[in-house]
């Protein structure tokens, strides 16, 4: 059978278990009472509600502004007990074999965590607390941004991975420009002295070795024969007179050669200010930069210290063009190359997906998928910095995460805080 794509996309979402159904177990002082339901009880405060017997937790995350914290309510027969009246801990054990117990003070009537709980919530959570001299134990999973996917369906839908690592950011700037011939390179042919054109032996386009003769002019003085010789090498890029006119002290032809050319590019203020001469740059035709294609390296070897127009200001380059490729007037692209970085952690960009209206990767552990909320640096295009939210040497997901994205989704809103 054959799959296109959107069916192997279906087939991956359908297939995919995602955050899974909450269930509690609670067992106290009265020995081991299993409980067990599709969807966790909340409580007065929307929390997710704990009960044994006469006795309940609510347990709560709370962070609308502050860095997030968990907060615990404890009740007998629905009636809230002060915070003086029992203590509690919990654990929290998350994808990867990370764990974290979390330590508790009063704080009016509830009890707080004395940690931060960090991103993503998603845990399965181990309860301890003392009422009133009776200890209780409660376990239950609070899963969030989690997904779980066969190999096959993983095949299918081409998710692919890397690990998390230290990478070279490379920071470039595109700027544009066009072709043009250097100017100490272009030549105004004249004769040196004033005459007749009797012969003119090249043409436009042709090439020239120093030395040829271009013209034969005969001298109005001593009405001698004389040959105006070329001279550098280079190509006739235009013919300012014809064969009979008279010299009068101008110019017979343009000789420009194009061995080099200069790229002139045009800079706005914003990323004048990165540029400095000798960055390293890649100039490229305009369909090269289209297809993705490489271009040539050179340096920046002129900023001009003046703008023009008041608002642009012109940086050149210098690139070698023996083979005639790059013609002036030719419109190219440059990338200049202004910063490079090696960093601790860095993510493909290709990576990022966006949710509750944060930055994640999906971590993948064996066949299950999580989010990763993380803190971003700096963007080169293709890399980005991690400053945290993901620990070093985790695999995570490049390719086709948008499909693990839309299978969390669904269950996004049952995330509690």
């Amino acid at each position: 059978m054959t799959f296109t794509f959107s069916r192997v996309a279906a087939l991956l979402m359908l297939a995919a278990t995602a955050v899974m159904p909450m269930a509690t177990y609670a067992g106290g002082n009265h020995g081991h009472d299993d409980q067990h339901a599709e969807e966790a009880a909340k409580g007065p405060n929307g929390g997710t509600l704990l009960e044994q017997g006469d006795i309940a937790l609510e347990i709560t995350i709370v962070e609308q502004g502050i860095p997030p914290e968990m907060r615990v309510y404890a009740y007998r027969d629905g009636q809230r007990l002060s915070a003086d009246q029992w203590q509690v801990a919990v654990e929290l054990a998350r994808l990867g074999g990370q764990t974290e117990r979390l330590s508790f003070v009063a704080e009016g009537d509830y009890l707080v965590s004395q940690q931060v709980v960090s991103e993503p919530h998603s845990f399965d959570v181990a309860i301890e607390a003392e009422v009133a001299g009776d200890r209780y134990h409660w376990d239950y999973e609070s899963h969030e941004g989690r997904t779980t996917i066969s190999e096959r369906l993983l095949a299918l839908s081409g998710v692919e991975t890397a690990v998390v690592g230290p990478r070279q950011l490379r920071f470039t700037e595109t700027l544009f420009g066009v072709v043009q011939p250097v100017q100490d390179r272009v030549y105004s042919v004249s004769a040196p002295y004033d005459g007749i054109i009797e012969s003119l032996h090249v043409s436009i386009g042709q090439q020239v070795k120093k030395g040829d003769t271009v013209a034969t002019v005969r001298s109005s003085d001593t009405l001698q024969q004389y040959p105006v010789k070329a001279p550098a090498d280079g190509e006739i890029t235009a013919l300012k007179l014809n064969q009979g006119d008279h010299t009068r002290g101008g110019a017979l032809l343009e000789l420009a050669d194009l061995s080099q050319v200069w790229v002139d590019l045009s800079a706005f203020p914003n990323v004048l200010e990165k540029l400095r001469v000798g960055m390293p740059l890649s100039v490229l035709t305009m369909h090269d930069a289209e297809a993705g294609h490489d271009g040539v390296q050179t340096t920046l070897s002129y900023i001009a210290p003046t703008m023009t127009g008041g608002h642009i200001a012109r940086a050149r380059a210098v690139i070698d063009n023996a083979d005639g490729q790059w013609r002036p007037g030719m419109h190219v692209q440059a990338e200049v190359l202004t910063e490079q970085r090696q960093v601790p952690m860095a993510v493909s960009v290709e990576a990022l997906q966006r949710f509750r209206d944060m930055d994640v990767v999906f971590g993948r552990f064996g066949n299950t998928f999580e989010v990763r909320m993380l803190e971003l640096g700096g963007n080169d295009g293709r890399y980005v910095e991690v400053l945290g939210g993901i620990r070093p040497g985790t695999e995570y997901v490049t390719r086709n995460s948008y499909l693990l994205l839309a299978d969390v989704m669904k269950d996004a809103a049952s995330h509690n805080h």
